[in-house]
This record gives C-alpha cells, sequence and structure tokens, in this order.
C-alpha cells in the first residue's frame, strides 16, 4: 500500500493556481508572501444602476424597491479574501473583515 506525500512545490502549485483563478476573475492583489504563502485580494463593489431601478420600482409600484436595495447594500461593497496555506498543506479562502 502505497502512502502519497504531497511535497511544498505541490501545495505551492496549488495555491498559484487558486490565485490565477481569483485573478481572472477580477480581484487584484492586495498583498502577497511567498514565504509564508498567502495572498490578500480585493475586488471593487459594483455599481448599480439607480435609474434603471428606479424606473422597475416605479413599474413594480415599489416592489422593486427591496431588490434595489438589497442590491445597493451587498454588491456596492469591496470584496477582500485571503487565500493562504493551512497547516496540513491545503490552500484555503477566506473572508477579510474591514
Amino acid at each position: 500500500m502505497k502512502i502519497s506525500t504531497i511535497t511544498p512545490e505541490e501545495n505551492f502549485s496549488k495555491f498559484s493556481k487558486m490565485l490565477k483563478e481569483k485573478i481572472n476573475n477580477g480581484f487584484t492583489v492586495v498583498e502577497r508572501n511567498d514565504k509564508l504563502p498567502f495572498a490578500v485580494l480585493s475586488k471593487k463593489g459594483k455599481k448599480v444602476n439607480h435609474n434603471f431601478n428606479f424606473l422597475m420600482s416605479c413599474l413594480t409600484f415599489g416592489l422593486w424597491s427591496l431588490p434595489w436595495f438589497y442590491l445597493y447594500c451587498v454588491s456596492n461593497k469591496e470584496k477582500v479574501i485571503l487565500i493562504a496555506i493551512d497547516e496540513d498543506g491545503n490552500p484555503f479562502v477566506d473572508k477579510c473583515f474591514n
């Protein structure tokens, strides 16, 4: 029976692959450390089209104002995440709260 061990180079390649995926999804690197493999990434919030949402709110007699308020509160925030390698050598993603 073979026991497969994962080398630090394989862990670092997984970390780099996950980092590259997030950068392709629109995140930018704020801070990166390769000695303790971690990176802090951020993504700007989306702008809400208030003209369209006001029109939709008028057409639905105000019912659209609830999703509009939710869009304004949630999608307008900047997203900050941390990508790192844990003690076991597995890469993980965690949300940063500012």
